[in-house]
């Protein structure tokens, strides 16, 4: 028996088969294989085209079943995992009316903050733990005053991971946990946010129904299963934010329990049963994937929208173009700790919410064009970016948040010897990878919705800790480079 996992992010869709029984993954695939674009018509929009997602989910999965030979007939469940926070509108014939605007847009910042005011800041931090800034909720305003026909053409608006469900099964629904991350829950109330919908002046209506995160959401319809090549009737039984499904992908679903991710974005994700909410505003909480209105599980996340789209880019246009990130890392490691002090601040994809919403760029600090080298940008970036997870990390511990109990995927940044040791010495936190990815987590997850494990726990039972990053003892060099950063950010604030 086979479960299948898609994780669709901005980069690219990736598709994993998992054995059930034994919880191993027997193959993996991505597409496209070169990074996926982004739409920008403006500084600071970022939109992506649904349909691309679909076509590439497609595509992986074919190649997927084709490589590893398996009998379709075997998979029994799907789950789904999605960039968080994306707005997908569509008509009466489920047609895609715009391009959605994703995650790192940064357009509606105005009307979330002016909600805020409206609401009144107590107001929102009791029922939606959060100020409505940049999320779906204010995209979809958005569209409402600046698109008015394209409004008036939406029949339903659904995150990414709910299009994908659609496609598959041709069902509208939801969950609460994604209702939460576009601000559409109220947590006070156990209902939709119906008071910031009525600020906005949008309809209940539009929101789809909600279904339970780990449940049969709907059964893969015939044109879905042709285009998958796949068996009708395959319940999609899980579906969630890749923050969260991240979380779950590494065991992370009880309090105190803490996930890292430095993918295109960084993430620092904590499980806590209290409604916490931040009022700096510089970490966000969400309803977690095991969130019910009578056991409260909430994750609280910290977002770096600079982490490895920045890394990325420094390959992309800084590095020579047959480089890999390997030799830039073995290039790196040649120069001083601190980068003989060039220091780079990551922070250029858009409003960064650590530091409430402002877009402050991209910088490199210091740059001395008779002393450093490529090789010095290479170290000075996986130091920036590792430096804005402290950054942020000590946020979260001044609002009482334990993180010294951190895993991390094995597929992103922390593979990275320069990164995850700068994090670890700073933080004097040890850091446990773990051998998963989130396609994984979410294949493993749609077992669970249709009961295959009796517990949740069950399913991630077998998790492998791949490498363990201990703190060093000599972590001075760490600590001058990180306050000289910290220097060069105050500038910018």
């Amino acid at each position: 028996m086979y479960l299948l996992g898609y994780d669709i992010g901005s980069s690219s869709v990736k598709v994993s088969i998992v054995d059930a029984d034994t919880q191993a993954a027997i193959g993996v695939c991505s597409y496209p294989k070169k990074e996926m674009g982004m739409i920008s018509h403006q500084v600071g929009w970022a939109e992506q085209e649904p349909e691309d997602w679909w076509q590439y989910a497609c595509d992986a999965t074919k190649d997927l079943i084709s490589t590893t030979n398996i009998e379709v007939n075997q998979i029994k469940a799907i789950g789904i995992s999605y960039q968080m926070h994306g707005l997908v509108c569509v008509d009466k014939d489920q047609k895609v009316i715009r391009p959605s605007i994703i995650w790192c847009d940064s357009r509606s910042v105005d009307i979330g903050n002016a909600a805020f005011e409206t609401l009144g800041q107590d107001f929102c931090y009791n029922h939606y733990l959060n100020s409505p800034g940049n999320f779906t909720a204010s995209k979809l305003a958005w569209v409402k005053n600046n698109e008015p026909d394209v409004f008036a053409q939406i029949h339903k608006v659904m995150l990414p991971g709910d299009f994908i469900a659609m496609k598959m099964t041709g069902e509208i629904c939801s969950t609460i946990s994604g209702m939460s991350e576009g601000i559409f829950w109220d947590f006070k109330n156990k209902s939709t946010a119906k008071d910031l919908l009525s600020n906005y002046g949008i309809s209940e209506a539009l929101l789809p129904p909600l279904k339970e995160t780990f449940s049969v959401q709907g059964k893969l319809n015939k044109e879905g299963a042709e285009a998958l090549n796949l068996t009708e009737g395959i319940p999609v039984s899980y579906r969630a934010g890749d923050q969260p499904n991240n979380a779950l992908s590494l065991g992370v679903f009880e309090p105190g329990d803490v996930a890292g991710t430095g993918g295109t974005s960084g993430v620092i994700y904590a499980v806590t049963d209290k409604l916490i909410a931040d009022k700096k505003n510089s970490v966000n909480s969400f309803a977690h994937v095991n969130y019910t209105t009578t056991s409260q599980r909430v994750g609280v996340l910290l977002c770096i929208n600079g982490a490895g789209s920045m890394y990325a880019w420094l390959r992309k246009n800084i590095a020579p173009s047959d480089m890999e990130y390997e030799l830039m890392e073995k290039e790196a490691s040649a120069m001083p700790i601190g980068s003989d002090n060039l220091i780079l601040l990551p922070f250029g994809n858009g409003a960064e919410r650590m530091f409430q919403n402002k877009n402050i760029g991209a910088q490199f600090c210091n740059l001395q064009l008779n002393r450093h080298t490529k090789a010095h940008m290479y170290r000075a970036t996986l130091e920036g970016i590792a430096f804005a997870f402290v950054y942020g990390i000590e946020g979260m511990n001044e609002m009482g948040i334990d993180t010294s109990n951190l895993k991390v995927g094995n597929d992103n940044l922390f593979r990275s010897d320069i990164f995850s040791q700068t994090i670890a010495n700073i933080t004097k936190a040890p850091i446990r990878i773990v051998e998963t990815t989130g396609a994984i987590g979410a294949a493993l997850g749609s077992g669970y919705g249709i009961g295959y494990y009796a517990e949740l726990k069950d399913a991630f039972q077998n998790l492998k800790i791949e490498k363990t990053i201990t703190p060093q003892k000599e972590n001075e060099a760490y600590l001058e480079a990180y306050n000289n950063w910290k220097l060069s950010l105050n500038k910018y604030l």
